[in-house]
């Protein structure tokens, strides 16, 4: 009897194992495409340096949790005190705002690669992240143009300052400013969807970055490179003249003002941006010419410059503006300060209650 009770009992272990492996064969199949397929890519941090990623992570760690929380409290800041409400600081939030959005875009792909070397990234996944990389740098691009814009009309025409910088008109610059990567950045994100490429490589950087992901395709990449050039050059190089064309004005400006004190004073409130703009496009100008035209820079100079160009603009920004303006620093001190009283007011209606 208990001979046939186990016979039974392995022909329904049999039979409900066959079952199982029914079911997860398709779940198994689809994996298996998505592990091995030849359209995928390998994302690498510091090529040659990977028994060192764990160490390498502790900086990289740091800096990610400084650009996060100095933009997110300039960001904060700036929303919850009304005397900030001025065109400047609505300027200003908005870059805080662009630069915590593009670390967080590289944020899982970077550490992934170094805590848990999950290098490899789907076809689909690299188009989204690069599309969102480069319209967050785009992003920080305008936001830039329109932060020049504002210190010309605060220094060259201060009387109507008020009048040409209305809320409304933040308003409009604003939407102009997130409209513009949707317009330029959506026709080539299709164009790249119908594009086929050769899978397997391995990149330079830990994210996907338009300009090394081209040389993969099968079509001809010089010219799908240059066209990203290009586009880079017509909207980043358009932005810069526009700066530079600003700050020509603004110094003519400054230089009619026969008072010294108030020539240092002008100059002094435009301190945060020029810093602003050599920390982003120097990065950005440098990481461009590399791939596209020094076809034989070293893969380690390559995502040294990813790294510096993802990461130098979002931590030193806050740190610049919240040390050079003293307004963002007092509005800062007082929130947390704000916020370390509201320990002692809960313990003590806490104590009142028990």
């Amino acid at each position: 009897m208990t001979n046939k009770m186990y016979a039974i009992y392995i022909k329904n272990l049999n039979y409900f194992s066959f079952l199982i492996v029914q079911c997860l064969q398709p779940t198994m199949a689809i994996f298996n495409n998505t592990t091995s397929s030849s359209s995928n890519f390998l994302l690498t941090a510091f090529p040659g340096l990977e028994c060192a990623h764990v160490w390498i992570s502790i900086p990289v760690c740091c800096l990610y949790t400084i650009a996060l929380l100095g933009n997110s409290m300039i960001f904060l800041v700036i929303i919850t005190k009304r005397r900030l409400h001025k065109p400047m600081y609505y300027f200003l939030s908005m870059l805080a705002a662009v630069d915590l959005c593009l670390t967080i875009t590289t944020l899982p792909t970077v550490l992934g690669v170094l805590w848990f070397h999950a290098r490899e990234i789907s076809f689909k996944a690299c188009v989204i992240q690069m599309f969102f990389v480069h319209a967050f740098s785009l992003l920080e691009s305008s936001v830039l143009v329109a932060m020049a814009f504002d210190r010309f009309v605060a220094i060259c025409n201060p009387l109507n300052y008020a009048t040409i910088l209305t809320d409304r008109m933040v308003l409009v610059i604003g939407l102009v400013i997130c409209i513009r990567p949707a317009v330029f950045l959506l026709p080539l994100l299709v164009a790249i969807n119908t594009v086929s490429f050769h899978g397997g490589h391995e990149l330079s950087h830990p994210f996907c970055y338009h300009p090394e992901v081209i040389k993969y395709t099968y079509s001809k990449p010089w010219i799908s490179s240059f066209w990203g050039l290009f586009l880079q050059l017509y909207l980043n190089g358009t932005d810069v003249l526009f700066i530079l064309f600003s700050y020509v004005l603004i110094l003519r400006t400054v230089l009619g003002i026969v008072a010294r004190k108030k020539q240092q004073k002008a100059l002094s409130t435009c301190v945060c941006h020029i810093c602003a703009v050599t920390v982003f496009y120097v990065p950005l100008i440098s990481l461009s010419l590399a791939h596209r035209l020094f076809h034989s820079t070293p893969r380690v100079l390559c995502s040294t410059l990813a790294n510096i160009y993802l990461l130098l603009p979002p931590v030193l920004n806050p740190i610049i503006y919240s040390l050079k303006t003293k307004t963002i620093r007092q509005a800062m001190f007082q929130l947390l300060q704000s916020k370390g009283s509201w320990g002692p007011n809960v313990r003590g209606l806490r104590g009142r209650w028990d």
